[in-house]
C-alpha cells in the first residue's frame, strides 16, 4: 500500500489519508527510491492531520498532485478487486480513470474539471429547489462547461477501449485456456445522444432531484460470460479470472502507453485462486514481459513453493511486528 501511495498519491485500500495515521500520532511519512528511465528518484509524502498533503520529487513538492500521476506506472492485483464487478458503476469507471490518468494527463485534468463543474451544477440544482427560481444564463454556463469536459473524457474513453478489450480478451483466453466466452462494453448515453441535448431533456428531473442524473459520470461498463451478466451468472472462479484479466491488460496498456514497465503488486491472492490459476498466473508474470513485482502473503513456504519452478530473481522478506528482515 505504501509503494501505491508514492506512485499514485493515495493509498489502495482506503483513499481518506487522515485514517492511514496511528492513533495518537500527527502525521505520517512515506519515502521511496525509484529508478525512472535510468534515472535515480526520490520521492516522499507526508500527511498531516488538517494539513495539505505533501509530495516531493527529488526534494522538489509538486505544485499539483495530478503531475505526480503516470511518473511510476502501477498495477495491484488485490482479493478486492472484485468490488469492480460486485460493486455499482462507480468502482468501473474508477478502473477506467486509473488506466487512461496513468497515460494522459490532460484526461486526468479534464476528469478533475469535470468534477468541479458538477459540483458546481448540482449545488445550483438544489438552489433551485430552495428558492423556486434561478439565473437561466448561469445553468447554461455550467451546462457549457460540464460538455466541454465531458466530450473529451467521452471520446477518450471510446479511443482507451478500442485499445484495451483485445488485450483483455487475449488475457483471458489464456488464463481459462480459451473456454469461456466474456464480454466486455463501454456503455454511455452520450453514444446516441449529444451532451447538449441530454442536459435539455433532463433539466426537469435534475431540478426534482436536485442532482445531474445524465452524463459521463453515469457510464457503465458492462461485463458478461456466454452474454450473461458475469455478477450474477459467473462462478467465483470466473470472476477471479476475470478481474485478473482486467489487470493484466492494464499493465500491457500502460506499458505500451509509457514506453517502460510498470510496477505490479499482488497482495494476498494466492490463497483466493486455485492451483491452475496461480500456475497461470505466474508462468505469465515471471516471463519478460513484465518488470519488478512485489508479492505479498502470510505463508513463505507457500511463495518460495509457487516460484520453485520458475527461473526469476527471487528476494524474500519477512514482516514481524512491523519490523522487515530477509527471510
Amino acid at each position: 500500500d505504501a509503494i501505491h501511495y508514492l506512485c499514485l498519491c493515495k493509498g489502495y485500500f482506503n483513499p481518506i489519508d487522515t485514517q492511514q495515521i496511528k492513533t495518537n500520532e500527527d502525521l505520517f511519512m512515506i519515502q521511496g527510491d525509484f529508478e525512472r528511465l535510468e534515472k535515480n528518484e526520490k520521492i516522499t509524502c507526508g500527511v498531516k492531520r488538517n494539513q495539505k498533503k505533501q509530495f516531493k520529487r527529488n526534494k522538489k513538492e509538486y505544485d499539483k498532485l495530478a503531475n505526480h500521476i503516470g511518473l511510476f506506472p502501477l498495477v495491484m492485483i488485490s482479493p478486492y478487486d472484485t468490488n469492480i464487478i460486485m460493486e455499482g458503476s462507480e468502482e468501473r469507471r474508477r478502473f477506467m480513470d486509473n488506466v487512461i490518468s496513468q497515460t494522459d494527463s490532460n484526461y486526468l485534468d479534464e476528469l478533475i474539471l469535470y468534477n468541479k463543474h458538477l459540483l458546481n451544477r448540482n449545488a445550483l440544482l438544489k438552489q433551485i429547489s430552495i428558492t423556486k427560481s434561478y439565473d437561466p444564463s448561469l445553468l447554461e454556463i455550467y451546462n457549457d462547461q460540464l460538455v466541454a469536459s465531458g466530450i473529451k473524457i467521452f471520446a477518450k474513453r471510446q479511443e482507451f477501449m478500442v485499445h484495451f478489450i483485445p488485450l483483455f480478451n487475449n488475457y483471458y483466453s489464456f488464463l481459462t485456456e480459451g473456454n469461456e466466452q466474456v464480454g466486455l462494453q463501454y456503455q454511455s448515453q452520450l453514444t446516441d445522444t449529444s451532451f447538449e441535448q441530454l442536459l435539455a431533456q433532463t433539466i426537469e428531473k435534475d431540478k426534482v432531484l436536485e442532482r445531474t442524473t445524465t452524463g459521463i459520470h453515469k457510464d457503465e461498463l458492462l461485463f458478461t460470460i456466454f452474454d450473461m451478466p458475469l455478477k450474477k451468472f459467473g462462478s467465483q472462479g470466473q470472476q477471479k479470472s476475470f478481474v485478473i484479466a482486467l489487470k493484466l491488460a492494464q499493465y500491457a496498456y500502460l506499458q505500451k502507453h509509457k514506453g517502460f514497465k510498470p510496477l505490479l503488486l499482488l497482495d494476498d491472492i494466492f490463497d483466493k485462486l486455485d492451483d491452475n490459476r496461480v500456475s497461470k498466473l505466474m508462468e505469465m508474470v515471471s516471463h519478460h514481459d513484465f518488470g519488478q513485482i512485489f508479492i505479498t502473503d502470510t505463508g513463505k513456504d507457500r511463495v518460495l513453493g509457487i516460484f520453485e519452478n520458475i527461473s526469476t530473481p527471487l528476494t524474500v522478506f519477512e514482516v514481524d511486528k512491523g519490523t522487515l528482515h530477509h527471510a
